[in-house]
């Protein structure tokens, strides 16, 4: 398959598997204040209280796939989709992190970004053109607390293929 012309969207999915999450509460430490009932999802762009896959922190793994679409442009592919947020600084997707009390009422206290412009122009080429891309990641930190901030590899990684 071949990348299309320029302006031409084509259907991308974005897999982003985590692992090593953090657990259901976690104690303060770390520059973290210690929360209950913790879980993570992908936020909606522009909606911050709109999540798609939302996982509890003790789960073994956390598994999305984002519907987005890949337009070669005058600056590399461009990733867009209803997850891609398009802020200052470029494109990337949320991981938000937040509580849920016992109404299921999310309430965030922190975010991962996922940077489009952290990823090798060679790899968001070949993912044009297989109709996948996949960030693998832990969702802890060193400190095992939910991990937040801008994720650059080595600790993320992406790649053009399906997950397995």
């Amino acid at each position: 398959m071949q990348i299309p012309a320029e302006g031409t969207p084509s259907r991308i999915q974005i897999h982003i598997e985590g692992s090593r999450l953090p657990g259901r509460s976690g104690g303060p430490g770390g520059g973290f204040a210690g929360r209950e009932n913790i879980h993570v999802g992908v936020q909606r762009k522009d909606r911050a209280g709109e999540l798609l896959g939302l996982h509890p922190g003790d789960a073994p793994a956390a598994h999305w796939t984002l519907e987005c679409t890949a337009t070669d442009g005058p600056d590399g592919i461009e990733v867009s989709g209803p997850y891609v947020q398009n802020r200052l600084g470029g494109r990337f997707v949320y991981l938000s992190w937040g509580t849920v009390d016992d109404d299921g009422l999310f309430s965030m206290f922190r975010r991962a970004k996922l940077m489009f412009a952290d990823i090798d122009a060679d790899v968001l080429e070949a993912a044009a053109r297989s109709g996948h891309l996949t960030a693998t990641l832990p969702l802890s930190d060193a400190e095992g607390q939910p991990l937040c901030a801008r994720v650059r590899p080595p600790v993320i990684t992406w790649s053009a293929a399906a997950p397995v």
